[in-house]
């Protein structure tokens, strides 16, 4: 087990949407976040996944990801017995590609908010978590500082290429 305290919960309603939240996996790794992730159905497994919600504060969590697509309930049923930050990621599936999971996503009821990305937005979820987590904490703002002038180093690298074909 890692001495690295476990900060982030990446929850997931069924393993297939495991390829869409490995991103926010990965991106957490890179940034050396300790996470830890589950599958939870809010339909299916209802008391575990309020359970794991419930004791996610004991447990020294201080964001939960959730990504689920077709109804999408899971990161609402969670944000009902936590008072953590929850980001919802609408996953990409079924007949409507994800837009029925990001309405059940972002329309939750006065008083329990869920913070909602993108459609399979799971490294923009990663990042707002980060961000969160970044205010208090110097170091993961630094890591964070280092991730986007990476980013704008890329898009310069990208143009300049760009440039040179033209």
């Amino acid at each position: 087990m890692s001495a690295t305290p476990t900060r982030v919960g990446i929850l997931m309603g069924s393993a297939s949407d495991w390829p869409i939240m490995k991103a926010a996996h990965d991106l957490l790794d890179d940034l050396g976040v300790a996470h830890e992730v589950r599958v939870l159905s809010a339909h299916r497994t209802p008391d575990e996944s309020a359970a794991y919600a419930g004791g996610a504060i004991d447990r020294g969590l201080e964001v939960i990801i959730a990504g689920a697509g077709g109804a999408a309930h899971l990161a609402g049923i969670l944000a009902a017995h936590t008072t953590l930050p929850i980001i919802g990621v609408p996953v990409a599936n079924g007949p409507l590609n994800g837009f029925d999971a990001l309405l059940a996503t972002v329309q939750m009821p006065p008083g329990i908010p869920v913070a909602t990305v993108g459609i399979s937005g799971s490294v923009n979820a990663a990042l707002l978590a980060v961000q969160i987590m970044a205010g208090a904490d110097k170091s993961l703002r630094e890591k964070l500082e280092d991730y986007r002038e990476k980013m704008k180093t890329k898009v310069a690298a990208m143009d300049e290429s760009l440039q040179a074909d033209l």
